[in-house]
């Protein structure tokens, strides 16, 4: 069955960052981080609306005077899912939706990834979806860098911090690096606000693998876009010479 759904962006833009406090509102170019995020991820087709769901008021001032659709959240939140999730809420964001979790400190985020982020959607039974990108094996060895290994139809088996699959023949065999866009019908991330942290979870400090752990499928989607994330302060010199290049 074939029937695209309405499709709602939500930027979770949290101000205490603790490697980069204020992180969202970081001028780059004489306008700050989330509204680059924010209109790089309007000029999408598919999405309906994107909104920014905040828990400071200074970020929230910031976004209203710029004409940017914003909604306050908690603060105590001990994840961005979680924020997009009230935020999908206080929308009324339909149960038959897709809510796309867009993360923000992506200021040079390329639309074209989330309209491949959105397109397993086209099949009805579609719950949720991400990216990945492939990687050798010497950007692979950081646990920092996320990796994924999918079955034949695209669901996701495993995220692991650590190298998988296992090269066993001691070849040197490429990897895919899990990209942190996710894609949930409404119902999907309700479901996953009502699970309790997963002990796979808890083990490599990955929230996805609560939803492989409950039986709910991922789909990954592999691009050839790179990310280009602002972890710390010294990425923004990157990142500015990207934008002033685009």
């Amino acid at each position: 069955m074939s029937e695209f759904p309405e499709c709602h962006g939500i930027i979770p833009a949290r101000y205490d960052s603790s490697r980069f406090p204020g992180k969202p509102l970081v001028e780059i170019g004489g306008k700050p981080m989330f509204w680059h995020v924010w209109s790089r991820a309007s000029a999408c087709p598919q999405m309906t609306s994107v909104t920014l769901a905040t828990d400071d008021a200074r970020i929230f001032d910031a976004a209203q005077a710029l004409g940017v659709p914003v909604v306050m959240t908690r603060r105590d939140h001990s994840s961005g899912t979680d924020r997009v999730l009230e935020a999908a809420r206080a929308l009324s964001i339909d149960s038959d939706a897709v809510v796309v979790n867009i993360q923000g400190d992506e200021p040079c985020l390329e639309p074209g990834m989330l309209t491949e982020l959105l397109r397993p959607f086209e099949d009805r039974r579609v719950m949720v979806t991400t990216l990945a990108t492939s990687i050798g094996p010497d950007e692979a060895a950081s646990p920092d860098r996320v990796k994924v290994v999918r079955a034949k139809d695209g669901r996701a088996l495993y995220f692991s911090r650590s190298l998988v699959p296992f090269d066993r023949d001691g070849k040197l065999h490429g990897f895919l690096l899990h990209i942190g866009l996710y894609g949930f019908r409404m119902e999907a991330l309700e479901r996953f606000g009502s699970l309790d942290p997963s002990p796979l979870e808890q083990r490599e400090k990955l929230e996805q693998l609560r939803l492989l752990e409950d039986g709910i499928d991922i789909y990954v989607t592999e691009t050839r876009h790179a990310c280009h994330g602002v972890d710390r302060p010294e990425d923004l010199v990157k990142v500015k010479t990207i934008l002033e290049n685009h």
